[in-house]
C-alpha cells in the first residue's frame, strides 16, 4: 500500500504505559481521509497522550500507527503531513505574530511568495492582520490560539491535529475557526479534533470516537452516536457523552434512594 492509499490515520493495539499507569490502552481505529474526525473525552482519558503519539512526540509502549500512510516510527515521513496545535501553542512571546509565521514557514520549507500569501490570507481570515506586527508577548489567549492554527495548517498538511482550538475565542473567533475547520476538510485536509465544546463537535464530526480511561469506549457519527445512549433517551450530543462515560459507582450513588 502507498502512502496515498488507506485512511489518514490507522492505530492497531496503540497503548502508552507510564511505569503502572496505563494512559492509553489498546487503541484500534480508523479515520478516513477528508474527514472530521472528533475525538472526545473526560480530562484525563488519554486524548492528549494519544494525540502525541500520533504526531510523533510521544513513543508508544505497544502497537503501531499509520499518520498520511507512514508509520509514526518514522518521525521524519511523518512530519511534513501533519500540523499539530497543542492546546498550548508553541509561539515566541518575543516575535510578532507576522514573524512567527514567517519563521513557522521557514521551518516547514514554504517558498517565501507563497508563504507571504497563505500568511496574509490567514491573517485576514482570523482578523488579526491590524496586530500582525505586535508582539505576541501583548497577545490575548485568543488572539495567541489563532497564531497556534494558522501556523499548524501554513503548510497546508494531509492531516491536522487540533486540541482546543476554540478555546479562548471570542464567538466571533469561534465562528470563524469552526468555518475553517470546515473548508479544510472540504480540501481533503483530515482533522482530528478534541475539544470539549460538544456543539462543535456535533456541528463538524463526520464521526466520532470517545476515550474513556483510556479505552475507546464508543465510535459512529453523531447521530447514530446520540441515539445509542443507554437511556435511549438522549437529545443532544452532551447528553449521550454523559452517558457514555458516567462512572458506574456514581450512578449507584444516584439512584440510592434517601434515607
Amino acid at each position: 500500500m502507498s502512502p496515498a492509499d488507506g485512511p489518514a490515520i490507522e492505530t492497531d493495539g496503540l497503548t502508552k504505559r507510564y511505569g503502572e499507569t496505563t494512559a492509553v490502552s489498546d487503541l484500534t481505529m480508523d479515520v478516513e481521509r477528508g474527514t472530521v474526525y472528533g475525538f472526545l473525552g473526560p480530562n484525563g482519558a488519554g486524548k492528549t497522550t494519544t494525540m502525541q503519539m500520533l504526531t510523533t512526540l510521544t513513543r508508544p509502549t505497544s502497537g503501531r500507527a499509520r499518520v498520511a500512510g507512514h508509520s509514526i516510527t518514522d518521525r521524519e515521513s511523518v512530519t511534513p503531513h501533519i500540523g499539530y496545535l497543542p492546546e498550548d501553542p508553541p509561539v515566541y512571546d518575543e516575535l510578532t505574530g507576522r514573524e512567527q509565521l514567517e519563521y513557522a514557514a521557514g521551518l516547514r520549507n514554504i517558498p517565501e511568495d507563497e508563504a507571504t500569501e497563505r500568511i496574509e490570507s490567514l491573517l485576514e481570515r482570523f482578523d488579526l492582520r491590524s496586530d500582525a506586527n505586535k508582539r505576541i508577548e501583548d497577545y490575548s489567549k485568543g488572539m495567541r490560539q489563532k497564531i497556534g492554527v494558522i501556523q499548524a495548517v501554513l503548510h497546508e498538511p494531509d492531516v491536522a491535529f487540533l486540541d482546543e482550538p476554540t478555546s479562548g475565542l471570542d464567538p466571533r473567533a469561534a465562528r470563524t475557526m469552526r468555518n475553517t475547520i470546515a473548508e479544510l476538510a472540504d480540501r481533503e485536509m483530515t482533522i482530528f479534533l478534541s475539544t470539549h465544546i460538544l456543539p462543535v463537535v456535533d456541528e463538524l464530526a463526520d464521526e466520532i470516537g470517545v476515550l474513556h480511561d483510556g479505552k475507546l469506549v464508543a465510535e459512529d457519527d453523531p447521530a447514530r452516536l446520540k441515539s445509542r445512549a443507554e437511556t435511549g433517551e438522549a437529545r443532544s450530543l452532551e447528553e449521550a457523552f454523559l452517558d457514555i462515560t458516567r462512572d458506574p459507582d456514581e450512578e449507584g450513588l444516584r439512584e440510592r434512594p434517601a434515607e
